[in-house]
C-alpha cells in the first residue's frame, strides 16, 4: 500500500520529470526490513577470499546487474509536484571537512564510491554501484534495493555480497567490505514495491589480501582451523561413493542425497509421465480406450515360452497347479494369462493399463573437499576512515541540482553500447517532479533526471551539494531505474525513489548498528 498523497490534477513533463513524499508518518518497525547477510567473521572471510583468490577473478568475471531489459525501459509520466510527509532534514558527510571550495572545470570523483559484488540466486556473479555513506561507525554502505535483494525469485539478500570502493579492474586499493546485515524499507522487501529501491548495508571492517594459498585438509583439520576456508561439493559416482566410506585415510567427507520416489497424479499434472500397469485379461477388456488412468495401454503382448516356463509362472498363481488341470486363474500379483494353443505353443499374455505419475529423482553421491586458505588477509580498518562518507538529505524540494555517479556497462536498448563498466561516470543537472513509470515495478513516486548512464549504475549516488573540492555531498536518491524518454532505443533519462521521511527512518535504523573486524 502506498503511503503517499497525490495532490489532484498532473504536471506535463518539461526538462524533468521527479519526486515525491509520503502522506503522514510512520514507526520504525512498520517501516523497516533488515536481514543478515554474512551472519560471521568466519563467514566474512570465506567471502572476501571467494571475491580475492587468483588475483581477483571473481571480480573481473562478474557482468552488470541485469534487472532490466529493453521492454523495461519505457517513457515516463509526470503525475506532480513536490510534497514530502516531514520537514526536510540532513546529515553531514564524513571525511575532508576542513577543506575549502574552489570552482573548477574538471569533475572529482568521490572517493566513497564503488562497486558492490554479489551472486544471484541463477549463481551469477554480479555487480552494482554504490557508495559509503556517513553513519555512527563509520560502517555503512548506500545502494538500490534491488542490489541487495534478489526479486528475481523473491528471495532474500544475494549471496556473497560485498562492496570495493575505488573498484578498478579486479584491485580493491581500500579493501573489501563483506556485506553485515541489509536494511530496506518494508514495503520493498516485501512486496517488491520499487518505489523504494533503496538500501542502506552495515559492512565489517575492510580486508586486504595478498593472495593467500589453498590448501586441502582433512575434516578435522578443517573444522579446528579458525582462518578462512573453503569447502566444495563434488558429485561422484556411486562406486567411488563406496570406495571413499570406505576409505580410513580420506580426507574427504562422502555423502548422498536419496531421491525420491514416483508420485501418482492425473494425465493433465504439468510434467506428469504415462507408465504401463500389468492387469488381467478381465480388467483390461474392461477398460476404455483414451488418455487417462486405468485406460487401456497398447494391445496385449502374447510371448511364447517352453513348458517348463509356463508351468513356473502358472505355479506362482496356484503353487497346487498341475500340468494335467486347467491353467489357473490369474491373480493380482501375477495377472498374466497362460494357455497353450492350438499348434502346441505355450504362451503368456500380459495385459497392460495406464498409469500417470510425477517422476521421481535418483541418489546422487558426493564427496565434500575441504580446504583451508593460509598466509591470507590483514584487517584495513572502517569504510568511512578509509574513503569518507557521504551525508544523508531527505524530503529535499525537487527541481535542485544533484550530481550521480555510476558505473554503467549495459547496451542501450538498441544495442548501441557506449560504456564499459571500468571506470565511473557521471551526470549533472536539476531533478524532476513526481512521475511514473513500470507498472510491474509499481513506480509511482519517483524523480528523474537527465542522463544516458545504462545499467550498472544502478544502485550509484545522487548527491546533493556536491563539493568538488572536497568530494562530498549528501546521498539525496540511488540510481534505481532507465528510461527512453523520446522512443528512439536510447536511455535519456534515470530514476530514483523519491528520499522520504521514511526513507530516513530506514538510513537511521542502518546508521547505528555496529559490524566489527573480520580478522
Amino acid at each position: 500500500m502506498k503511503r503517499i498523497l497525490i495532490p489532484a490534477g498532473g504536471v506535463v513533463m518539461a526538462t524533468g520529470l521527479l519526486a515525491a513524499g509520503l502522506a503522514g508518518t510512520a514507526t520504525a518497525d512498520t517501516v523497516v526490513a533488515k536481514d543478515t547477510m554474512a551472519s560471521s567473521a568466519a563467514n566474512a572471510k570465506a567471502i572476501a577470499q571467494f571475491w580475492a583468490e587468483n588475483n581477483g577473478a571473481a571480480l573481473k568475471a562478474a557482468k552488470e546487474s541485469n534487472v532490466w531489459d529493453a521492454s523495461d525501459v519505457a517513457k515516463l509520466q509526470s503525475k506532480g509536484g513536490y510534497s514530502s510527509d516531514t520537514k526536510p532534514g540532513s546529515t553531514a558527510p564524513i571525511g575532508q571537512e576542513k577543506k575549502t571550495t574552489t570552482k573548477v572545470q574538471n569533475v572529482n570523483m568521490p572517493k566513497t564510491i564503488g562497486k558492490v559484488f554479489f551472486v544471484n540466486s541463477k549463481g551469477e556473479k554480479k555487480w552494482c554501484s554504490a557508495t559509503s555513506i556517513q553513519s555512527k561507525y563509520r560502517n555503512l554502505v548506500a545502494t538500490a534495493g534491488h542490489c541487495v535483494y534478489d526479486t528475481a525469485t523473491n528471495s532474500d539478500v544475494m549471496d556473497k555480497w560485498v562492496f570495493v570502493p575505488g573498484y578498478y579492474q579486479g584491485k580493491s586499493p581500500f579493501g573489501i567490505y563483506v556485506g553485515k546485515q541489509a536494511f530496506t524499507h518494508y514495503d520493498f522487501d516485501v512486496y517488491e514495491d520499487y518505489d523504494r529501491d533503496y538500501a542502506f548495508v552495515t559492512v565489517y571492517n575492510g580486508v586486504k589480501l595478498d593472495g593467500g594459498q589453498s590448501k586441502q585438509v582433512s575434516k578435522a583439520e578443517f573444522d579446528k582451523y579458525e582462518g578462512v576456508k573453503d569447502a566444495k561439493d563434488v558429485e561422484i559416482t556411486r562406486e567411488e561413493f563406496r570406495r571413499g566410506k570406505l576409505d580410513p585415510t580420506s580426507t574427504e567427507a562422502y555423502w548422498a542425497k536419496r531421491g525420491s520416489k514416483a508420485e501418482l497424479t492425473g494425465p493433465d499434472y504439468p510434467g506428469a509421465e504415462v507408465i504401463k500397469v500389468e492387469v488381467t485379461e478381465g480388467v483390461w477388456k474392461q477398460a476404455r480406450v483414451g488418455k487417462g488412468n486405468g485406460r487401456k495401454f497398447g494391445t496385449p503382448i502374447t510371448e511364447i515360452v517352453t513348458e517348463s516356463q509356463a508351468v513356473a509362472y502358472a505355479k506362482k498363481q496356484d503353487r497346487h497347479f498341475d500340468l494335467g488341470e486347467r491353467w489357473p486363474t490369474p491373480t493380482k500379483e501375477y495377472p498374466a494369462t497362460v494357455s497353450k494353443d492350438r499348434r502346441g505353443n505355450y504362451t503368456i499374455t500380459h495385459y497392460y493399463v495406464q498409469q500417470w505419475q510425477k517422476p521421481g529423482s535418483d541418489t546422487k553421491y558426493y564427496k565434500t573437499v575441504f580446504f583451508i586458505i593460509e598466509g591470507f588477509a590483514k584487517d584495513a580498518g572502517r569504510l568511512g576512515d578509509n574513503v569518507g562518507g557521504q551525508g544523508f538529505a531527505w524530503n529535499q524540494p525537487t527541481g535542485k541540482y544533484v550530481r550521480v555517479f555510476g558505473y554503467p556497462a549495459a547496451p542501450h536498448p538498441d544495442g548501441n553500447k557506449n560504456y564499459t563498466g571500468v571506470t565511473p561516470k557521471w551526470c549533472y543537472g536539476k531533478t524532476s517532479s513526481k512521475l511514473q513509470g513500470s507498472a510491474a515495478k509499481k513506480i509511482e513516486e519517483h524523480v528523474a533526471l537527465k542522463c544516458a548512464m545504462t545499467e550498472g549504475a544502478d544502485g550509484g549516488p545522487w548527491l546533493y551539494n556536491y563539493s568538488n573540492s572536497k568530494r562530498l555531498g549528501y546521498v539525496n536518491g540511488v540510481i534505481s531505474t532507465f528510461n527512453d524518454q523520446d522512443g528512439n532505443g536510447r536511455v535519456d533519462y534515470i530514476s530514483s525513489p523519491y528520499f522520504d521521511g521514511e526513507t530516513n527512518t530506514v538510513y537511521k535504523a542502518a546508521s547505528a548498528v555496529w559490524s566489527g573486524k573480520i580478522v
